[in-house]
């Protein structure tokens, strides 16, 4: 997505702004539309992840998961800070028809890095807790947050496609090597015990 944009791929501009011009299109006519995607992605905001996160975290710590808890706090609570050092780099401008105000630059998108790695990752951590019949809407639950907050972002004109699918791609790499560097850790029997109740029981 980073050289589609940096070359000028007419592919990948014209699905940009094709994308751009239906969310602007709806915005204009339909004030709820803006209204709702703009509480849709706040309430599932990064932001949002990284505080109920930081409490899981908290609670592994005082349970002794060590592993768990440097899991969460290098995956999810980092993220924003990889995410900054992209936006950086690439240095992309809002598109001019933003219908909301939002920090920062472009690409890639921080709503989509941060719900890549953080729905991800609590489900790594808090599934094996939830009962085995419910394990398919938890997962559908957790595609449709996502998913659904990448399109909240076009819709709102606030990011282009590209900057939406790269940050997608850059939360699911980023969360990969999270979990193959922590794999190798060396779990003591205290990492062992379970870090929230077994509500499957």
């Amino acid at each position: 997505m980073w050289c589609g944009w940096v070359s000028g791929w007419g592919w990948l501009a014209a699905a940009d702004t094709s994308t751009l011009a239906i969310g602007h299109g709806i915005g204009v006519e339909h004030h709820g539309w803006v209204a709702f995607w703009d509480a849709w992605c706040t309430v599932f905001s990064p932001v949002t992840f990284r505080v109920l996160t930081a409490g899981v975290i908290v609670y592994a710590f005082v349970k002794r998961q060590v592993r768990v808890a440097v899991f969460l706090l290098v995956s999810v609570e980092l993220s924003g800070v990889l995410t900054e050092v992209f936006k950086r780099l690439a240095d992309r401008p809002r598109p001019d028809t933003a219908m909301v105000d939002a920090l920062s630059t472009s690409f890639p998108s921080g709503h989509a890095v941060g719900t890549m790695v953080a729905v991800p990752a609590l489900a790594v951590v808090l599934l094996p807790y939830v009962r085995r019949e419910l394990w398919t809407w938890f997962v559908a639950a957790g595609v449709v947050i996502v998913v659904s907050v990448g399109v909240g972002r076009v819709a709102l004109n606030v990011h282009h496609l590209s900057d939406v699918i790269a940050g997608w791609a850059l939360g699911y790499f980023y969360l990969a090597l999270c979990l193959v560097i922590l794999r190798g850790a060396r779990v003591t029997a205290a990492d062992e015990r379970p870090v929230a109740p077994d509500i499957g029981r």
